[in-house]
């Protein structure tokens, strides 16, 4: 063997070339602008020839890398300073959003082209949401006309789903908010939204992003109220915005009404201070002592930590609904407040399912309460319930309803008899 020792293997110093296309391009959208510029002076003020450019330069140009410079060129005509002005060092076309007639026909058809781009390279939407906020955020730099146009065109891409209601957010920058350039803009884009759709889309799309309740916020925080708001909109002519804002409201008092209500419940205050308090608020806020009874079962429910256990669960809700009794007593005076807080708790033992076999129990303690009548537990049962858990809770009311019947029939008797 030999002593030699075996000699390491050593690097030598190979170099390779770096490839051009794995070497990082510098960041130049001039050449991109020139190219999409030329084509679109071309193309002139036919939108469709437009889409057709845009759709096949899309497989030469790099729209990936330089989206913003692609949007602020179809909207404004070249690329857009901080601000909203126009570059002056760039080249620039006439034919773009900005340029186009103010009609709504118009923005039809340029939505369409945003649409056919956008589903055809599906990785510009992120951008494209990305332009829209920022040219909300641009509004005083436009002129109105400029405005107008592109609330016209956002409210139609709401419409089709081709951007989120979150880009509104833009819309409540404190800059544009207290020149009224935001309420403005506002009324051009939901007139054409609603006109693409309804107002019950609007509302949902609105929710979906939790705008629904921030509207107000389009006006200065010295004109935030629903009067103001309802008449800005409806001399507008958008009366169902108008009606849409002022039930959201009403929702939102309810809920801070119900907020104050479980407060006081979980403090133990006194329940004729607590029914002082939510009759003040009923007839502030003008809500139906129906809404009112609804409101106190969920404050009542909402402030006990419940078993999981259904024997346990029964016992628990008996318990808490004894003790509130009166409460919910002096808001059943009417027949249709009882059948209201009937099918409130019906909703709630369906939809709470350890209370699906509480349900005979808490209205047999709410009927000997004096909270409901053997009137409004007969109409409930004949034909005011809901599908709810409907023959469940028709079964479990059986035995009940016929000695209340039966018990009538003897009351009816009685009173025969002594005639």
């Amino acid at each position: 063997m030999s002593n030699q020792k075996q000699q390491k293997p050593t690097l030598t110093g190979q170099r390779f070339k770096t490839r051009k296309r794995d070497e990082k391009e510098r960041f130049d959208p001039t050449q991109f602008q020139e190219s999409i510029v030329q084509g679109l002076n071309q193309t002139g003020s036919d939108l469709e020839a437009v889409a057709k450019f845009l759709d096949a330069s899309g497989a030469k140009l790099d729209y990936r890398r330089y989206a913003e410079t692609l949007f602020d060129i179809l909207v404004a005509g070249g690329m857009l300073a901080p601000g909203g002005s126009l570059s002056d060092d760039m080249t620039r076309t006439e034919f773009c959003l900005f340029t186009a007639k103010e009609d709504l026909g118009t923005m039809q058809a340029y939505a369409q082209v945003f649409n056919k781009l956008i589903r055809r390279y599906k990785y510009l939407e992120k951008g494209f949401e990305e332009e829209i906020k920022k040219l909300l955020l641009f509004l005083k730099g436009f002129t109105e006309s400029e405005r107008n146009k592109l609330a016209m065109l956002t409210g139609i891409l709401l419409a089709k789903g081709n951007i989120s209601a979150s880009i509104l957010n833009s819309l409540y920058n404190e800059n544009i908010v207290k020149e009224g350039v935001s309420a403005a803009f506002a009324v051009k884009l939901f007139k054409s939204w609603i006109n693409e759709k309804d107002i019950n889309s609007v509302a949902g799309s609105l929710r979906k992003v939790g705008m629904d309740n921030r509207l107000m916020e389009l006006f200065p925080a010295n004109k935030r109220s629903c009067e103001h708001f309802s008449k800005y909109f409806t001399d507008a002519g958008l009366t169902e915005l108008a009606d849409f804002a002022r039930n959201q409201e009403s929702i939102g008092a309810r809920k801070e009404l119900q907020k104050e209500l479980q407060e006081q419940i979980a403090r133990g205050d006194p329940q004729k201070e607590i029914i002082v308090f939510a009759r003040e608020e009923m007839n502030r806020s003008n809500l139906s002592e129906q809404a009112m009874i609804n409101i106190i079962w969920t404050s009542v429910m909402s402030c006990v930590e419940w078993n999981k256990k259904e024997e346990l669960v029964t016992e628990q809700a008996i318990k808490q609904l004894k003790q509130y009794s009166l409460l919910m007593k002096a808001f059943t005076s009417q027949g249709l407040s009882e059948i209201s807080l009937l099918l409130k708790i019906q909703e709630y033992c369906y939809d709470n399912i350890h209370f699906m076999k509480a349900f005979q129990k808490i209205v047999v303690l709410l009927y000997k309460a004096d909270v409901l009548s053997e009137e409004a537990i007969l109409k409930w049962y004949t034909d005011a319930h809901v599908s709810k858990g409907k023959s469940i809770f028709l079964e479990q009311m059986k035995k009940f309803v016929e000695w209340l019947k039966n018990a009538e029939e003897e009351s009816e008797s009685d009173e025969e008899e002594t005639d």
